[in-house]
């Protein structure tokens, strides 16, 4: 998924602007590979990808909701074809904005913290249009009209927290902040958000004139009421799946990238745009996609030599030794190279704090904290991912290196964060809030210790679902359910898909009650200051939780360029348990030996304008 968003603010705010100028120095078109590049290079050729079992693109419409939220959908798919207008991710290991591979230059801040001067770089659109001021308001016009229809939206969030937003030059936009805020948290949060849309798409029907739509000229004065009906339309085109390849709206791209085919099974194939403005310009002729149901079908492929790049699974790794990051041996031989493929993000499962007969459950920290306990996140790392894991234990990611975001209540108890693994705490909490194991359930007994909503003989039982596919994930969930039951604790498990699992997992969806189908990668907000997840009313807030001193702590992490003020978010979060933290896995992928320029960002930006083959 896709995936959030600092007392000497002075010397905080400085350490962070250094962060920002390596960032942009560190991901220039020039960066290394993690492929050596020894050998001729030659112009061409076909490099075939794997994606993950079951998680396959389905929408192509940048602007997403929930359910459709996902990185198969951006990251892997629409970010070859739709460049946002700042790009995170880019030919580096580091999570960090690349100025070179954005559609404009760096932002401006003025006034403080209140005003902000977007200058663009004039790229252009496959049919001739200019990547312009106009396709910026276009973007922002559609958020405001359809504010929690965007799966990033958050409650005071751009654009609810903009006063004015104007084109101030053909290539300019200038936008009026309602109070001054944190340039770095602004332009990571905020700003990252914006994908331009050319005028081709302002319409509301196939064919019409460009621009015909007015949802680039709309205002509040009618309610917004043209961009409603352009959402609508496009929301319809991106339902309609055989139309990708040919559509005169979807093939309107700005990217280095264009489909050449498309199917709903996972299939997909790219090749370059020829009218593509940035660099680097691709070098091979295509770029393939291939799903698989299960990883012993992906391996296979991968061993046969079916696949130019792909992932080992967990179950065909070496045991890792503790200090190493990749295997001793290499499983697929000398053809191929390995890669460690790390996700600057977390793990967790969602619970609903909205279902009837277990959002009562749910409320209760203390229960919480047990469903927390029984996770033995260092047991499942070594036991099902052969060391090639973590904890996690918050909002911060850990990995892919010691982030200065994570705080002292995550890397507690030797790194198991505030509940290492226990069962024998998990039941002795719950005892002390009036549970008794009966036939080996914790049911309540004394309902005025169980807590609001939970009544007398209610058993601490619910339904988790997952997505299947991974062998390694259906493990830990088994795993799972089990030291759960050594506690009282019933969990009914249930493999569906992954696009069943995160259709159903959303606020307006009271039946569901705990939902385990992967992670949380920070994009497009890419500061993890937790709003797009945790806030009241958040796009991607699944279980619909809330609590007024959470906002008040993310809020500050807006405007506050110190750490401090993150960390005492992050140690709210870490106690808290808004979802239940699990343990995050990284990737070993392997990579045909004379295929070179393939890197992998923790923010799983698919880059294949840097492939290229050697003979």
């Amino acid at each position: 998924m896709d995936l959030a968003r600092r007392k000497l603010r002075l010397a905080a705010v400085a350490v962070l602007a250094a962060v920002a100028m390596v960032a942009a120095a560190c991901s220039s078109s020039s960066s290394p590979s993690t492929s050596s590049s020894s050998g001729v290079a030659i112009k061409g050729g076909t490099v075939t990808a794997a994606d993950l079992p079951a998680d396959i693109p389905n929408w192509i419409f940048p602007f997403m909701t929930l359910t459709y939220f996902s990185v198969a959908n951006s990251q892997e798919f629409q970010y070859l074809m739709y460049r946002p207008l700042y790009f995170f991710g880019g030919e580096t290991t580091a999570p960090t904005i690349s100025y070179p591979l954005s559609a404009a230059n760096a932002p401006v801040y003025s006034d403080g913290g209140k005003t902000i001067v977007i200058n663009l770089k004039g790229w252009k659109w496959s049919n001739g249009e200019t990547v312009d001021a106009n396709d910026v308001i276009f973007w922002l016009h559609m958020m405001e009209a359809e504010f929690t229809s965007w799966a990033g939206s958050t409650p005071g969030g751009i654009p609810q927290n903009l006063s004015s937003m104007t084109a101030t030059g053909p290539d300019q936009v200038t936008l009026k902040l309602t109070k001054p805020y944190s340039d770095i948290w602004y332009t990571y949060n905020e700003l990252s958000q914006i994908t331009p849309m050319p005028m081709a798409w302002d319409v509301t029907s196939l064919g019409a004139k460009a621009g015909s739509g007015g949802c680039t000229t709309d205002s509040a004065a009618d309610k917004w009421a043209k961009c409603v009906a352009v959402y609508n339309f496009l929301t319809a085109q991106s339902k309609d799946t055989s139309t990708y390849v040919t559509s005169p709206i979807w093939t309107v791209v700005d990217g280095p990238w264009k489909l050449q085919s498309f199917n709903t099974s996972g299939n997909v194939s790219f090749v370059p745009n020829p009218k593509y403005s940035g660099s680097p310009k691709p070098k091979i002729s295509v770029f393939t996609e291939v799903p698989f149901t299960d990883d012993s079908a992906e391996y296979a492929a991968l061993k046969t030599g079916s696949l130019d790049v792909g992932y080992i699974p967990a179950a065909d790794l070496p045991v890792k030794a503790p200090t190493a990051v990749l295997p001793s041996t290499n499983p697929v031989g000398s053809g191929f190279t390995l890669a460690p493929n790390y996700d600057y993000g977390f793990a967790y499962y969602l619970i609903n704090w909205n279902n009837p007969t277990v959002g009562p459950l749910f409320k209760q920290l203390y229960i919480r904290q047990a469903l927390e306990y029984v996770d033995d996140q260092e047991g499942i790392s070594k036991a099902v991912y052969r060391g090639y894991a973590y904890p996690n234990t918050g909002p911060a990611p850990a990995e892919p290196t010691n982030s200065p975001f994570i705080s002292a209540d995550q890397t507690e108890n030797g790194g198991q964060g505030p509940y290492p693994f226990s069962t024998t705490k998990a039941a002795s909490l719950l005892e002390s809030h009036g549970w008794k194991m009966v036939g080996g359930v914790m049911t309540c007994e004394t309902p005025s210790k169980c807590g609001n909503g939970i009544k007398a003989g209610q058993k601490f039982a619910f339904t988790l679902d997952y997505s299947t596919g991974e062998a390694a994930f259906t493990d830990e969930v088994a795993i799972y359910k089990s030291d759960a039951s050594k506690a009282g604790i019933d969990i009914t498990i249930v493999g569906q898909t992954f696009d069943t699992v995160a259709g159903s997992a959303i606020p307006t969806n009271p039946a569901w009650q705990g939902a385990m189908y992967g992670l949380w990668i920070y994009s497009p907000d890419y500061e993890p200051s937790g709003e797009d997840l945790f806030a009241t009313g958040a796009g991607s807030n699944g279980g619909a939780y809330t609590n007024p001193e959470m906002d008040k702590l993310i809020d500050a992490t807006e405007t506050s360029s110190s750490y401090a003020t993150y960390h005492t978010f992050d140690n709210y979060a870490a106690i808290q348990l808004p979802y239940i933290y699990q343990p995050l896995n990284y990737g070993i992928q392997a990579i045909k030996s004379n295929l070179h320029g393939v890197d992998f960002n923790p923010l799983q930006t698919y880059l294949p304008e840097y492939y290229y083959f050697t003979k």
